[in-house]
């Protein structure tokens, strides 16, 4: 077994030294499909990887020791650590690097004996466990038995919920009884939102007492409003209205049904939609979007941007009239958040946890996933009532701004019985 772990100067002046520290609480992230060191937008890199790194970082804050285990991906070598000196990701054999996760669930096995040989080689003892998504679980149950470490377990997407969010949504049926036995032998089951304790309640069988709502949260160092005008000159815009997408492109995100709304928008009004994720040069779901946005007329007003680094969203989010979050299903909707700390108004599908996150008529919209034009108007509406955008984006803000990784990290640690 070999193992490549992300290498900065920080590690070498003794990262590995702060884990020698018998008296630290010590906590193991499980990420297995995910690298959080990745940057989101492309292929299945979106808001889990945010998650995990966002609250590795802000645990090694708390002085917590952190390791975050994931597979070897492409690039792994030259990935970099995250922001806090307790903080490793430690990168393992887990398969092919260029699997597809739907292809991933044989190699959880190896990649959990990886995870073992690696603590026992370390002599490194867990406090916690915490898994993000269920394959990750399968790995992390393991290690906290040998570590007789409390098991949390996040799934962050569940096959029950994205059978009923869209037709089309063909999740296996040994993942969905591989979730239930997952919930019913960790010590913790947390989710993003009430909506999603809901679920995994009435759907799995899961006692609610088991079940803990842990809110994600929104970097404001890092999405925080740009002066508009500068962003937009950076951006090449030219003072036509902007609506904006960012996340992953895959038909569960909804970005097709984003064109056909773009496809009802008043065919005088200047505008240009913005889809900032995937690339249409490597991947089959964004060209195939490409190829539609053209037989609709729309070559004109959208631009596909593809992957952009994660440090200039916020010249994306402040340059756009109004962020778009289409998805037929969001357990929390990472993105709106962000959007929303910039100060961008979100229109979004009446889905999943973004009802937590976006509140109709206050800090944005929310709409049913099947009517592009009532999209159509209220993007219309916030393009040309500058009083309705400022007074949306005001609170945008403030919702933002009561929802930080910092409370978010406080929570958990009280979660993990660490405080």
């Amino acid at each position: 077994m070999t193992s490549t772990m992300a290498t900065s100067g920080r590690e070498k002046e003794g990262l590995s030294h702060s884990h020698d520290n018998q008296s630290q609480p010590r906590v193991a992230l499980i990420s297995f499909h995910s690298c959080p060191a990745m940057a989101p937008g492309a292929g299945k890199v979106g808001g889990m990887n945010v998650y995990v790194r966002e609250l590795a970082n802000r645990l090694g804050a708390l002085g917590v020791g952190v390791d975050v285990f994931t597979r070897k991906h492409a690039g792994a070598d030259e990935d970099g650590l995250p922001d806090d000196e307790n903080v490793r990701v430690i990168h393992l054999e887990g398969g092919p690097t260029d699997a597809d996760l739907k292809d991933l669930l044989p190699h959880v096995e190896p990649f959990t004996r990886n995870v073992l040989e690696f603590q026992n080689r370390s002599g490194v003892c867990y406090d916690v466990v915490h898994s993000h998504y269920w394959l990750s679980a399968l790995a992390g149950r393991r290690l906290a038995e040998s570590s007789r470490a409390r098991h949390v377990a996040t799934f962050h997407t569940l096959a029950e919920v994205k059978r009923r969010a869209r037709a089309g949504e063909n999740e296996p049926d040994y993942r969905s009884r591989a979730e239930g036995d997952i919930m019913r032998s960790a010590h913790w089951i947390t989710a993003s939102t009430p909506h999603e304790v809901d679920a995994m309640a009435e759907l799995y069988g899961v006692s609610r007492n088991r079940l803990k709502v842990v809110h994600c949260g929104v970097d404001t160092s890092l999405f925080r409003p740009q002066d508009a005008a500068k962003s937009r000159r950076r951006l090449g815009l030219n003072g036509e209205k902007v609506a904006l997408y960012v996340g992953r492109i895959e038909p569960l995100k909804g970005v097709e049904f984003l064109l056909h709304i773009a496809a009802c928008m008043d065919g005088d009004v200047p505008f240009k939609l913005m889809i900032v994720g995937g690339d249409p040069a490597t991947e089959p779901e964004p060209r195939r979007l490409a190829e539609m946005a053209v037989r609709l007329g729309l070559d004109d007003v959208v631009e596909f941007v593809g992957r952009v680094p994660r440090y200039t969203l916020a010249d994306y989010f402040s340059a756009a009239d109004v962020c778009v979050v289409p998805s037929y299903y969001e357990s929390f909707g990472l993105v709106a958040l962000e959007a929303m700390a910039c100060g961008s108004p979100v229109v979004a599908t009446r889905v999943g946890g973004l009802p937590w996150v976006v509140k109709h008529g206050r800090n944005g919209y929310l709409l049913p996933w099947r009517c592009p034009e009532r999209f159509a108007d209220t993007l219309e509406m916030i393009f040309f009532n500058e009083g309705l955008r400022d007074s949306l984006s005001h609170a945008a803000l403030k919702t933002a701004d009561a929802m930080s990784w910092d409370r978010a990290a406080g929570k958990f640690l009280e979660l993990y019985g660490l405080t």
